[in-house]
């Protein structure tokens, strides 16, 4: 029993510290949506924080709190393209399955397209899309000719819709600021499927001093080398103003 007090007490606290709050909005075609969010204060811009695949919201306890310390507001999503993680259930995949919605990656893209819809309608300005492996680059999709994203943080995208999309073909279409995360290894890669966007929108990193990590888990403290990525997002940030 005190095991079990404890774990609620630091669940309280953990809550009260990030104001991290359950929330509900719908997609286009009906699917109702769950998201975190963490509000600091209405009038700053939001981030939408996008997880990658089998997961879900909880991908980001660790990360959006240092990112409300950057005077950002953050939603993290459930998309219906995931699954539960430890102890947390993707509630949006979960009710998606029950209703024989469609689930697959490029679907979600009606989850984060309400989710900027519901941030936008209490910050009133653009929103950073921020997404971690497939989700980073459904980010990338959704903001070609989109005037609500200000920009995007894409943590190790890829290819993953072919041949239904393809990104590099798209790329050319974006017309705001991209920052993009890499391992040593993808790099090249990377290099290669961004080679059609202007030099000026984007922002390519790999760490100088480790291997890294793919996705979100690069700005996890356990990663020695996430000071290296949180340096360089912080400086994007400077940049986007």
């Amino acid at each position: 029993m005190r095991i079990v007090a404890l774990f609620f007490l630091f669940a309280a606290a953990f809550i009260a510290v990030t104001g991290q709050e359950a929330v509900y909005f719908f997609a286009d075609d009906g699917l109702k949506v769950r998201g975190d969010l963490y509000l600091k204060n209405n009038k700053l811009p939001f981030i939408i924080l996008c997880h990658q695949d089998g997961s879900n919201r909880s991908e980001y306890y660790e990360i959006a709190p240092r990112l409300l310390n950057l005077n950002y507001n953050c939603l993290a999503i459930d998309l219906r393209a995931g699954g539960r993680v430890g102890f947390v259930q993707n509630e949006t995949a979960s009710l998606a399955l029950s209703e024989n919605r469609p689930v697959k990656p490029l679907d979600a893209e009606a989850d984060i397209s309400a989710a900027i819809l519901y941030a936008s309608g209490i910050c009133k300005q653009p929103v950073i899309l921020l997404g971690s492996s497939y989700s980073a680059s459904l980010c990338l999709l959704i903001a070609t000719g989109n005037t609500q994203v200000k920009a995007v943080v894409a943590l190790s995208p890829g290819e993953y819709f072919q041949p239904l999309k393809t990104i590099a073909g798209e790329l050319q279409k974006i017309n705001q600021q991209v920052f993009v995360s890499s391992t040593q290894t993808d790099y090249p890669y990377l290099q290669k499927m961004l080679s059609g966007m202007s030099p000026e929108r984007l922002t390519l990193f790999k760490p100088a001093k480790g291997k890294g990590i793919r996705g979100s888990g690069a700005f996890y403290r356990s990663n020695e080398n996430s000071g290296e990525y949180w340096f360089a997002l912080m400086m994007f940030f400077k940049k986007i103003g």
